[in-house]
């Protein structure tokens, strides 16, 4: 299967100004109707992956962040920490059923880990 990226998220402390600046740039549409509230960029493009903008925590800088699809999520998270990885926010079950964790490499960069909902 491999583990691709599929998926980018801006997050910054001003995500509607994110939202519409990109909308505004590119033409792309925003959809928030979600559980979480979530900007969802559709891009008009059968190219690429998705994305979206998520509120910064408070204090935090602006930052692009990608997710990179696994099979086994806890296997990944455990293997990300033994290479030197840091956990951010443990496995958890999303709302549509995904999973996802957050993480931070070694350098300080944070990425995200996901599993398809089975």
């Amino acid at each position: 299967m491999g583990q691709p990226v599929t998926h980018f998220q801006i997050v910054t402390a001003n995500p509607d100004g994110a939202a519409e600046f990109y909308s505004s740039l590119f033409g792309w549409t925003v959809d928030a109707d979600n559980a979480l509230g979530y900007r969802m960029f559709d891009t008009g493009s059968e190219e690429g992956i998705t994305g979206g903008v998520w509120p910064a925590p408070p204090g935090a800088p602006a930052f692009v962040q990608l997710f990179i699809r696994v099979e086994d999520l806890d296997t990944e998270v455990k293997r990300a920490e033994s290479l030197g990885a840091t956990t951010i926010i443990p496995p958890q079950e999303l709302p549509d059923g995904d999973a996802m964790a957050v993480m931070r490499d070694p350098d300080g960069a944070t990425f995200a880990l996901t599993r398809a909902s089975k």
